[in-house]
């Protein structure tokens, strides 16, 4: 018991989940690791990652534009237009984490990102954006996990934020800095189509409330649909989910699903407004880019059923993120 204890101290909560699957010596793959953070004076979100792609063929090798570590850097104000830094960086300047290994690291230039912090310094297009941020959580999950063909996993699904952003000019500071999410994905190919959702409801004397959300597109027509809550500090796993409303015509989830254990859910994500921002990312078969649509500063709604047939219903106006591609 005290030998378990100390892990749980030294790796936290859902160690495992940031894990490198990746190897030098991968020749198609990606791999990355990002934050959301709403932050906690409501000015707007950063949208933080870090990427690796197909390091066995340094990136798509030939083309300067797809070097094969990346860090990226997205800006959600609450008034204007999103703004997106992306800077790369070669396989000289990458130190990483053996596969599997615990703990875990990623660093590239002054950038780093491991278990319970990352760091940034980034200079694109005559901006400057710096970060020294910690993060801390109680509740992590693994929404989708295929083996070989890629994962969808949440280190820190509930995260708690402190620490110090520069854009520029303009600082954001603070204990806590924000709320939200660090994920970390990988895959032999980004899949044709997906839709997927973190939203983070702040309540003033309890823990938070946790949606996350994701479906996409498998072999044979088949879809992966699977949407978790974390409501009063228990987990509620939905299978069944099923889209009330078509995202690929106007950027907002809705979504009806019941969980065996009895509770129900009827969920809102909106998307649409002027925080709407579309990427495009490279394809792993270097081939061409698809563009991604993603809005860290979502609306979500969310109407709980439980099983004596009370409803909780909870709200936020900016603690969500949308994001989809083929849509």
């Amino acid at each position: 018991m005290i030998l378990l204890q100390a892990m749980k101290e030294q790796f936290g909560s859902g160690s495992s989940l940031n894990e490198v699957f990746s190897t030098i010596a991968t020749r198609r793959r990606y791999e990355v690791w990002f934050l959301r953070i709403g932050l906690a004076d409501g000015s707007g979100a950063w949208w933080f990652r870090y990427l690796l792609m197909n390091l066995g063929r340094d990136g798509c090798r030939g083309n300067p534009s797809t070097l094969p570590a990346q860090v990226w850097a997205t800006w959600f104000p609450k008034a204007g237009s999103p703004q997106t830094f992306v800077q790369e960086f070669s396989l000289k300047d990458l130190q990483l984490s053996e596969k599997g290994q615990r703990p875990f690291y990623f660093r590239v230039g002054d950038n780093s990102v491991e278990q319970h912090s990352c760091r940034g310094n980034i200079s694109v297009g005559g901006h400057r954006i710096t970060w020294e941020i910690r993060y801390s959580s109680r509740y992590s999950v693994t929404l989708s996990s295929k083996g070989w063909i890629g994962f969808s996993r949440t280190p820190h699904s509930d995260a708690r934020f402190s620490g110090k952003i520069r854009f520029d000019h303009q600082t954001f500071e603070g204990d806590p800095l924000g709320f939200g999410v660090q994920g970390h994905n990988c895959g032999y190919r980004h899949r044709k189509f997906w839709t997927w959702t973190h939203a983070y409801f702040r309540l003033p004397a309890e823990p938070p409330t946790i949606l996350e959300a994701l479906i996409y597109e498998m072999p044979l027509g088949f879809v992966f649909r699977k949407a978790v809550l974390w409501h009063e500090g228990k987990e509620h796993v939905f299978r069944d989910l099923r889209e009330i409303s078509d995202v690929r015509k106007i950027f907002r989830w809705d979504f009806r699903c019941i969980a065996r254990d009895g509770f129900g859910l009827d969920a809102t994500i909106d998307g649409t407004g002027p925080n709407l921002h579309r990427l495009p990312y490279k394809s792993t078969d270097c081939k061409g880019s698809f563009e991604v649509t993603n809005n860290s500063l979502a609306r979500a709604a969310l109407s709980i059923k439980r099983p004596d047939g009370r409803i909780d219903s909870l709200e936020t106006t900016d603690g969500a993120v949308l994001e989809g591609a083929g849509i």
